[in-house]
């Protein structure tokens, strides 16, 4: 709370109510406000604290008295610092008679109430890097997995033979009940975790842990079409849980390893084919290789510019879930000869006095052709992809 309000105002009642409204008024809010019965609203917690504090004052009679005549300041000046003071982290409330009210038990404090519920196991993380190839029709991996079980010769109760014996700190509830200032406290019991039994000996295999490592290799089935950050789940092999909960779920997070010739965007593959100059000026037809293997003809049109785009539709990745495929993209480029002999230089003069063509400017071309020369000095797909097909 940014600012305190007035102990009386929190709790809703009249500054000349009794202990009886007080305690009524006290017990409305703290099941209201309690924080496990709110886990969704982050505020629950700061009113419950404040209606705890304003009842530890309120329900005390030296310290109601010099917050009446002084308000907070009497209070510090009487050696009381303002402020909650209790400990919610654990599911307890404050007060046996409220215990019932708010969890559904017995009332007060024994009878087993507050025994700690089972609890599911931790998650694990494994990461699995697989090749494009694999993306495309799927694969199977084997990963290597530590975790923990339960403990077989104890059977998870950390006691040999598992002969357990009750609590000597809680005396079997499981909880350690504590006054402060006015109220009562609930924590776990340290001693024996909650159980209310601890083991008359600890089991050897264990060492009284309830668990031991172990180190399991799991199958692992990558589906056609998984792509980087695609995390597979394999239930139950995470973690033993605690107090027989189940154990928790291993996740298998996919990264893709890059590819030298093709590059992904979702389902579609993309590749770059350097086309002679001849047949971008004619057209013609040219082979690229599939992914995967095998080739695939590609028909480029006469007069292409450098950047057109062939899609050749179904010859990308498989889209999880069975939805189809992508395409491949082929991007074109003109492959202008390196070295000339003057034969040749002759015939391509002989085409330039038939063609005359002057050089053109163009802020959209320039743009292009500085979006690829990024692209080509990014060391990226494209520059690997232009030197396989030109033999470099």
């Amino acid at each position: 709370m940014s600012q305190k309000r007035d102990y009386y105002e929190v709790l809703g009642v009249a500054r000349d109510a009794d202990a009886a409204t007080i305690k009524a008024s006290y017990r409305k809010l703290a099941l209201k406000y309690h924080p496990d019965r709110n886990p969704d609203d982050p505020t629950a917690e700061d009113h419950f604290k404040e209606a705890a504090e304003a009842y530890e004052v309120l329900s005390d009679d030296g310290k109601r008295s010099l917050y009446d005549r002084a308000g907070f300041d009497g209070l510090r000046s009487g050696g009381f610092a303002p402020g909650f003071t209790g400990d919610i982290g654990d599911i307890f409330s404050h007060f046996g008679d409220i215990f019932a009210d708010l969890f559904g038990g017995a009332g007060g404090f024994g009878g087993g109430f507050g025994r700690p519920r089972p609890t599911v196991g931790a998650d694990l993380r494994q990461d699995l890097e697989i090749t494009l190839e694999e993306a495309l029709t799927g694969t199977a991996h084997k990963v290597k997995v530590n975790r923990s079980v339960q403990c077989q010769p104890c059977v998870g109760t950390g006691a040999k033979d598992a002969e357990l014996t009750t609590c000597a700190v809680c005396q079997g509830r499981g909880q350690v009940v504590q006054g402060r200032g006015g109220f009562m406290i609930a924590t776990t019991c340290r001693a024996c975790g909650g159980r209310g039994q601890v083991p008359r000996a600890a089991c050897e295999s264990c060492e009284g842990r309830g668990f031991v490592e172990e180190t399991r290799r799991l199958d692992v089935k990558v589906p056609p079409g998984v792509s980087t950050g695609v995390r597979l789940r394999l239930q139950g092999e995470g973690d033993a849980g605690t107090f027989g909960g189940p154990p928790g779920d291993l996740y298998v997070f996919i990264a893709v390893k890059p590819h030298d010739m093709f590059f992904r965007e979702g389902a579609d593959l993309h590749c770059e084919l350097a086309v002679p100059f001849p047949m971008a000026c004619l057209g013609g037809e040219a082979i690229v290789p599939k992914l995967g293997g095998d080739e695939i003809e590609v028909v480029v049109p006469s007069a292409m510019q450098p950047g057109d785009q062939v899609r050749i539709e179904g010859e990308g990745l498989p889209r999880l879930g069975g939805r189809g495929r992508g395409d491949m993209i082929v991007h074109l480029t003109v492959q202008v000869p390196k070295k000339l002999d003057d034969d040749q230089k002759k015939a391509i003069e002989v085409i330039e006095d038939i063609i005359p063509q002057e050089p053109e400017f163009s802020s959209g071309d320039a743009g292009r052709r500085e979006t690829k020369n990024r692209r080509r000095r990014s060391g990226g797909f494209f520059d690997r992809l232009r030197d396989a097909f030109d033999g470099d």
